[in-house]
């Protein structure tokens, strides 16, 4: 019998060294689809951030921002979305709480209109207006559709009060380096598993999950059959079942292997 495949994107599928998909890795997926089992992005990713060699590759489906958004063979089944009031709420402590912000939606990204102090703020708006992405409009000018944040604080950022004023119907993932991946409360990775299996009809033990960062615990700790990446995060280590190489060193070939799943 198939099973259903989870996978996170960067770190995971695609390299954060070479910014590529390895051959490998698309020769992996590939053979798994040829062997009937089916396979999805996870991704805190929003669904207009998920790069286009990742949607040409033989997915069959798109979990996204961490749980608000599932898509099964190009039918979006389920979404959630913040109010347009807690949207302005969210804006405008950031600004008074001295952070800045990353703010995702679905169908773009948005950014403040000033430049951040936080370089790794500014790297990402450039990747993400590579792709034509948070290019049409600042925060600032308001009715910006978004659902989920990437906060970054700094000791000049009243940072507690800030994730005090998220806590009451935000999950705050902590990233590190001061920085928060921020999505509405209730949903997550395996929240986005069980809600997919429970529309394929499959159980919990054929499903088999790979990541590498924090974002992807949750997932670790639902599923039953959990692969951590050669380079992970520390929090994942108990969870994991199996630790495979990383992606460059063939790491999802080598993964798949072991479980006979290609």
């Amino acid at each position: 019998m198939g099973k259903a495949l989870f996978f996170d994107i960067d770190g995971t599928v695609l390299s954060e060294i070479t910014k590529e998909v390895p051959e490998s890795a698309v020769r992996a997926l590939h053979l798994a689809r040829e062997k009937g089992h089916l396979l999805f992005i996870n991704t805190g990713r929003t669904r207009c951030s998920v790069p286009r060699d990742i949607r040409r590759l033989p997915f069959d489906g798109l979990l996204c921002g961490c749980g608000i958004c599932l898509e099964y063979r190009e039918e979006i089944f389920f979404e959630y979305h913040l109010t347009d009031v807690r949207r302005r709420e969210i804006v405008r402590q950031a600004d008074k709480c001295l952070v800045d912000v990353i703010y995702e939606g679905m169908e773009d990204v948005f950014f403040s209109a000033r430049v951040s102090r936080f370089d790794g703020l500014e790297n990402t708006r450039r990747y993400m207006a590579g792709r034509g992405l948070g290019l049409e409009r600042y925060i600032e000018q308001g009715d910006c559709a978004f659902d989920k944040m990437f906060v970054y604080t700094d000791a000049h950022s009243r940072r507690e009060d800030y994730l005090s004023s998220l806590e009451a119907d935000m999950e705050i993932i902590d990233r590190g380096g001061g920085t928060y991946e921020c999505a509405p409360k209730g949903f997550s990775k395996a929240t986005a598993i069980a809600m997919m299996l429970d529309r394929l009809g499959m159980e919990k033990d054929q499903a088999f999950v790979f990541g590498d960062s924090s974002n992807d615990l949750a997932m670790f700790q639902y599923a039953d059959h959990a692969v951590a990446m050669g380079k992970h995060d520390a929090v994942l280590e108990p969870f994991a079942e199996y630790v495979t190489d990383t992606v460059e060193e063939d790491g999802l070939w080598k993964a798949l292997e072991h479980y006979g799943l290609i």
